[in-house]
């Protein structure tokens, strides 16, 4: 975004929605308008319904906003990024109104959540892909994409670690009025959408762990999909039992975030930032179940069952000075670049890709193998 804001031969218009403007979730708007991006709209679609259901109507309430916010912004190109099922929305919309569409982060897999579909769908609706490494940029390809409009650049998100200052391990304590001494463990989970109704069962075989190991842990929210805030409500209420171990964040933010992983002892959870990030740390992970099953990962990841005995261990392999040995030579797979410019090499390709009627013909790949 700040890409594109920058350069005079672009405009960068923002469509803020879905968990950025849910308070509970820390109502991430507003860093969006203070890096001074924006954004030109903000489309509510969430419902509080923590089900189903409720995603299910929410991406019909985006659904018909969406289409108003296209016409009247008239972009020749909409840019979205991940899996999230929100996204289905715009996509929609973009697609019926004629609009190209480039997808970053596409060609992922996430064998246990529904993520997994919305991912590849959105894929299909997308004329411009932009892969995180070169195992998903094949897979896109394998889909049926033109390998003339598929690339790895690498993971966007991942320049942040060569151009953000992050905070001191003093200065990191006084912002999260947390101390931070001790082993301490980054933990955030989210819902396992393919398997509904265990949210509470996984999530207290996770606390169990960890109140086990006896280690301090800062823990971010969940996020929207269903079973969501059922887990938020009994984060709050484990962390208010022991707040001088245990800490509940709505959102910590870009700069907060990567600090804590500069400064934690090891990350536990089902997010894909312990595959993405955490590598260029050569932080440990505890993966939990398989939320993240079938994703690229480096040698930092540790793959556990949602046990309390199999989460255990992994903790305790994870902190070993064993273990924290091999990681000195670990490489991220998702920074291809390796020097920052991921977002700069995507941004040149949108500001020269041909936005004529043909655009949007996409003839069907077929191919003996991907090389």
């Amino acid at each position: 975004m700040e890409e594109i804001n920058l350069d005079q031969a672009l405009q960068l218009q923002v469509v803020a929605t879905g968990m950025h403007l849910v308070p509970e979730l820390g109502q991430t708007i507003s860093v969006i308008e203070a890096d001074g991006l924006g954004p030109d709209r903000a489309v509510e679609m969430l419902l509080a319904a923590d089900s189903d259901l409720g995603a299910a109507k929410s991406i019909g309430v985006g659904l018909l906003a969406f289409p108003d916010v296209l016409k009247q912004l008239d972009p020749q190109l909409v840019v979205v990024l991940g899996d999230r099922f929100e996204l289905l929305a715009p996509a929609v919309a973009a697609l019926m109104l004629r609009i190209p569409i480039a997808h970053i982060h596409g060609g992922e897999t996430t064998e246990g959540a529904l993520d997994e579909a919305i991912r590849h769908a959105v894929t299909k609706f997308s004329t411009l892909h932009f892969a995180s490494t070169e195992t998903y940029r094949k897979r896109i390809i394998q889909m049926g994409e033109n390998p003339e409009r598929v690339f790895n650049f690498g993971a966007p998100g991942l320049d942040n670690l060569y151009h953000l200052e992050l905070f001191s391990r003093e200065e990191l304590e006084q912002r999260l009025e947390f101390a931070l001494a001790g082993p301490v463990a980054l933990v955030t989970y989210h819902p396992a959408t393919l398997e509904p109704g265990l949210a509470r069962e996984r999530l207290d075989d996770l606390l169990e762990a960890l109140e086990s190991v006896a280690i301090k842990a800062v823990f971010t929210k969940a996020n929207a999909d269903e079973q969501g805030y059922a887990i938020n409500r009994r984060l709050a209420e484990f962390c208010q039992r022991n707040p001088d171990r245990y800490r509940l964040y709505d959102s910590l933010g870009t700069q907060l975030y990567f600090s804590c992983m500069a400064h934690c002892d090891l990350m536990v959870g089902n997010s894909s930032s312990g595959l993405i990030e955490a590598p260029s740390f050569h932080l440990p992970v505890v993966n939990v179940g398989e939320r993240q099953a079938g994703r690229v990962r480096a040698e930092n990841v540790i793959d556990v069952a949602s046990r309390r005995d199999d989460i255990k261990e992994g903790i305790t392999r994870a902190l070993s000075q064993q273990f924290r040995s091999t990681l000195t030579s670990v490489e991220n797979p998702y920074d291809a670049s390796k020097d920052g410019s991921a977002s700069r090499r995507i941004k040149e390709v949108l500001k020269s890709v041909d936005l004529s009627a043909g655009a949007l013909k996409k003839a069907f790949y077929d191919y003996p193998e991907v090389r």
